[in-house]
C-alpha cells in the first residue's frame, strides 16, 4: 500500500528568517518615507523615521498607559469642547520631510486645521510624552530637539519616575521651561488659558 507523503509544518529557523528578511527589507539608512509609511500602516509596532533609519519604541506599560489615559481624558474634554482635535498614539507626526515622530498625545486648537491629515498630520499644536523608563533620554532631551524642529508651539513631558511634568515653550528654535509642576501643585498649559491638571492626579491614574 503506497504511503501518502509527510507534509512538514516546521518552521523555518530564525536565523533563516532574519537572511530572508536582511534580503527583502531596505537596509538601515535606507528606507524611503514611502517605504516607512507602509511598513507602519502593517504593523503594530510603533516606529520613528528619521532620514532613512527606523527606531522601534518599547511597548508602553500599564503604569504608561494609566497615565496617557487620564491626560488625554483631560485634555479632550477641554479642547475638543472649543473645536479642537486630540488624538493619542499611533499617530505619526511629520516634523519635516523625512522625519516623523509618534507622540503619546497631539493636539489641535482647531479640528479644521490643514494640517490635520488622516495618514498622518503635518504639524501639532502640542504634543505630549510619558517618559519611558527604558530610554528616558528620548523623550528628555531627544524629542524636545525634534518638537522644535516640527515647531510645536508646547510640549509636555510627564515623567512618571520622577513624578513631575514638564512644560516647555517654543521661543524661537529651542523651547524654554514655563514651569516643572510635582505633587501637590497644578501643571499650567501657556497654549490654553485655563487648561490645568493636579499632578498628584495623574500619577495616581490607574
Amino acid at each position: 500500500m503506497a504511503i501518502a507523503p509527510q507534509l512538514t509544518t516546521t518552521a523555518p529557523p530564525a536565523q533563516e528568517w532574519k537572511d530572508l528578511l536582511d534580503e527583502i527589507l531596505p537596509p538601515q539608512g535606507q528606507w524611503s518615507p514611502d517605504e516607512y509609511l507602509i511598513l507602519t500602516e502593517h504593523s503594530n509596532r510603533l516606529v520613528e523615521y528619521t532620514d532613512g533609519f527606523l527606531e522601534a519604541l518599547p511597548m508602553p506599560t500599564d503604569k504608561h498607559q494609566s497615565v496617557l489615559k487620564f491626560l488625554l481624558f483631560a485634555f479632550s474634554a477641554f479642547v475638543e469642547a472649543r473645536g479642537g482635535k486630540v488624538q493619542f498614539a499611533p499617530l505619526r507626526l511629520q516634523i519635516r520631510t523625512g522625519k516623523f515622530r509618534e507622540p503619546d498625545l497631539l493636539l489641535l486648537r482647531s479640528a479644521a486645521d490643514p494640517r490635520r491629515q488622516n495618514r498622518f498630520w503635518l504639524g501639532a499644536d502640542l504634543a505630549l510624552e510619558v517618559v519611558s523608563e527604558e530610554k528616558p533620554e528620548r523623550d528628555l532631551v531627544e524629542k524636545r530637539g525634534d518638537y522644535a524642529e516640527g515647531r510645536v508651539p508646547e510640549y509636555w513631558i510627564v515623567n512618571p519616575q520622577s513624578e513631575t511634568i514638564t512644560v516647555l515653550s517654543l521661543r524661537g528654535d529651542s523651547y524654554s521651561e514655563t514651569g516643572t509642576y510635582r505633587r501637590g501643585e497644578t501643571a499650567l498649559s501657556v497654549l490654553l488659558p485655563g487648561f490645568s491638571v493636579a499632578v498628584a492626579a495623574v500619577f495616581d491614574a490607574g
